[in-house]
């Protein structure tokens, strides 16, 4: 344990109290309210003489002599506390003396309002119930010449904030909200679905082939089994294998590891949903889509509309739909179906887009998008019928066989998502499959591995199916107006 001299003095105290034969650390602690309740209640507690029991840490200490007044902050927010020498026990009040910033305190009484005002807990019983040895980095304010107020020592350093989490949830309660908004967003879409009849399910985290996406997978080793395994990089061909299995609508939220970069919207552990639901197909997961994604904004914000980083952008469903053509005549002014492969090229070039790996036609149009279009897409838009070198698990397009029918939900200019009328035709699966094979050895970094054990589920029969995934943590950044993916994850991977 690093020792500075307020740890010491700290640890000194400590000692004392354990000399009174006291436990700074108690098993537990009865209360009757919350912070919240002893604010809305104030007058009903004053009125009935009630008492009350209420616990949290302190956040604000100011004692003279036998008269001490401190700030305690719970889950909910923070209420004052005043300890009085003559309400108390002598032993009682020692303890008192004992306290610093940080210590978690329990304690018992009325509530009162003091001269200023202010509702107050008068403690008739107060202990500490967990001695912090360590100080927290409570903000301070002074006032200038102007009377204005000058905040100094804030907990803002955006490393030390992720390293810390738990102070920076003690001290900023913006943060707590963030996670808070989390939980509601992620809760009002297991309603939605639940509500739609989809089953909740759960598919492995340690899988012997990855799949279901492009990505490079984190790799590990099981010793007693004697083999390679791999982190999830999505749940898609599990949860295929159950609608094989005649669970007709199933989702799942997961945990997914990319053995990746990190930015400011990319992390190598993420969260995602994804669902699928059988006799659909990925017009019907549009619809699911936009509906999610308003119904999540709404449950954060109580309304549709949310200010992201100085723009404003509207859930309200439904949204445009434009297919990958479109798009690209839409913002490059270039109509793809007209250019020839080396025209095609030419427009990367002068865009300095380089592609890794084999040409191919689609894979080129896809990287014209991303470089013309992405930035555009501000306000909630579809993207769809997408080229068919995007990926090997979608059903071709209906009408124009250089395509599949995919879609990519964009906001923000962020890719929020992903979604097929799902590919159930088991010999045409296995040729892409081999067909990305191929294209890893000829240099790509991202392909599918071929999995036999997921083809041979499609050979015994998979109905047409419409699935789709939404990356949570992108989803929750719009929602709560966080710059970083970090400021959403409550412990993100550091460095």
């Amino acid at each position: 344990m690093k020792q500075n001299e307020f740890v010491k003095v700290r640890l000194g105290k400590l000692a004392k109290i354990r000399e009174q034969g006291l436990n700074p650390y108690p098993y537990n602690f009865e209360l009757t309210h919350n912070s919240n309740e002893l604010k809305e209640k104030a007058e009903e507690l004053i009125a009935g003489n009630e008492r009350i029991s209420w616990a949290g840490r302190i956040v604000r200490y100011n004692r003279k002599g036998k008269m001490c007044f401190m700030h305690l902050k719970d889950a909910c927010g923070r209420f004052q506390v005043l300890a009085v020498a003559s309400e108390l026990s002598e032993a009682e009040y020692e303890i008192v003396k004992s306290m610093d910033i940080g210590d978690w305190v329990g304690t018992s009484g009325a509530m009162m309002k003091t001269d200023s005002g202010e509702y107050t807990l008068q403690a008739k019983n107060i202990a500490i119930i967990s001695k912090a040895i360590y100080p927290l980095p409570i903000p301070k304010e002074k006032r200038d010449e102007n009377g204005k107020i000058i905040i100094f020592d804030e907990f803002k350093d955006i490393e030390t904030r992720y390293r810390e989490r738990y102070i920076d949830l003690t001290l900023n309660d913006n943060v707590r909200e963030v996670f808070r908004k989390r939980t509601r967003i992620i809760q009002s879409i297991r309603e939605y679905l639940l509500e739609k009849g989809f089953l909740e399910v759960e598919t492995p985290t340690l899988q012997p082939i990855y799949g279901g996406a492009n990505a490079r997978p984190f790799e590990t080793h099981h010793n007693a089994a004697g083999m390679t395994l791999y982190l999830r990089i999505a749940p898609e061909l599990y949860l295929k294998r159950c609608i094989v299995g005649g669970l007709d609508k199933v989702f799942e939220f997961t945990k997914n590891f990319r053995n990746e970069g990190m930015d400011k919207t990319h992390s190598p552990e993420f969260t995602s949903l994804e669902f699928y639901e059988a006799f659909s197909d990925y017009n019907d997961m549009m619809v699911h889509f936009e509906h999610i994604c308003e119904r999540a904004c709404i449950a954060a914000n109580g309304t549709t509309k949310v200010e992201y980083q100085g723009k404003e952008i509207d859930f309200k469903t439904p949204w445009p739909r434009l297919s990958v053509y479109e798009a690209i005549q839409k913002y490059a002014g270039i109509s793809v179906k007209e250019l020839s492969d080396e025209q095609l090229k030419g427009e990367l070039e002068k865009r300095n887009v380089e592609l890794k790996g084999s040409w191919s036609r689609g894979r080129a149009i896809l990287a014209l998008f991303e470089e013309t279009c992405e930035h555009e897409l501000i306000q909630p838009t579809i993207i769809k019928d997408m080229p068919k070198e995007s990926t090997p698990l979608c059903k071709a397009h209906r009408t124009d066989p250089d395509l599949v029918e995919q879609f990519e939900p964009y906001a923000n200019g962020w890719e929020l998502g992903n979604a097929y009328s799902e590919l159930n035709d088991p010999v045409l699966q296995r040729e892409l499959f081999e067909e990305q094979a191929e294209r890893g050895r000829g240099g790509e970094e991202e392909t599918h591995p071929m999995d036999e054990n997921f083809l041979h589920a499609i050979e015994c029969g998979m109905p047409p199916t419409g699935g789709a995934g939404i990356g949570i943590d992108r989803l929750v950044m719009l929602l709560t107006n966080q710059a970083s993916i970090r400021d959403v994850q409550l412990f993100p991977l550091m460095k």
